[in-house]
Formats: C-alpha cells, sequence, structure tokens
C-alpha cells in the first residue's frame, strides 16, 4: 500500500514528550486536518515518533516495533530526552534512538507546556 500524500505516524510515547505529542493530535491542533493519522499498528504506519527517555528494557520493543514497520519508514525522535538522553544523559539505564533504530529527522529540546 502507499501513502503519496499523508503520514500515517506511529506513537511510541515514553515520558513528558508523549503528552505534548498527545495534545498535538486532539482537537484543539488537530494533525488529522493536516493528513497526519495516528496508527496503532506498526504494520500500518510508515513514520514513528519517539517522544521521551529510552531505557535498556524499552529499546528492544522500540527494535521490534521498527522491525515491523513496512518500507518506506521513517523515525522522527522528538525532545531532548530521546536525542541524547536528556536529564538523564549520564545514567546507566539510557539510551539514545539512534542507537536503536536508524533515525531520520531530530526535534530539540522538551516540547513547550501549553499555555492557557
Amino acid at each position: 500500500m502507499i501513502q503519496t500524500n499523508s503520514l500515517w505516524y506511529l506513537t511510541f510515547g515514553l515520558a513528558c514528550c508523549a503528552v505534548e505529542m498527545i495534545q498535538a493530535a486532539a482537537s484543539r491542533y488537530d494533525m488529522e486536518r493536516f493528513g497526519m493519522i495516528p496508527r496503532a499498528s506498526p504494520r500500518q504506519a510508515d513514520l514513528m515518533i519517539v517522544a521521551g527517555t529510552l531505557t535498556n528494557k524499552m529499546a528492544p520493543a522500540l527494535r521490534r516495533i521498527y522491525d515491523q514497520m513496512a518500507e518506506p519508514r521513517y523515525v522522527i525522535s522528538m525532545g531532548s530526552c530521546a536525542n541524547g538522553g536528556g536529564y538523564y544523559h549520564y545514567s546507566y539505564s539510557s539510551y539514545v534512538v539512534v542507537t536503536v533504530s536508524c533515525l531520520d529527522v531530530y526535534i530539540p529540546g522538551c516540547p513547550p507546556t501549553q499555555r492557557r
């Protein structure tokens, strides 16, 4: 199946960045109107958004889901924890996403909080 004009994304939220990613998909910002459709199955998604701290225990699960995605597949690393470990950079249990899967886009820094 070829999706030419839309991104079907798989959310892989691990920490506080995931809450901000979920808010972007909710009714206030609504990523679906731009053609980005969230999928719960890795076999239907062509983009994985990794948000949050990746640990030793979660790294094999991320790799398994990445391998289950169909080609072409893309990975976005969102937030400072997913990019370089963030606050947990020197921890023994922290991984950087690029060591587990092939990354396409880095989004640096923590996402801004929603102001009311």
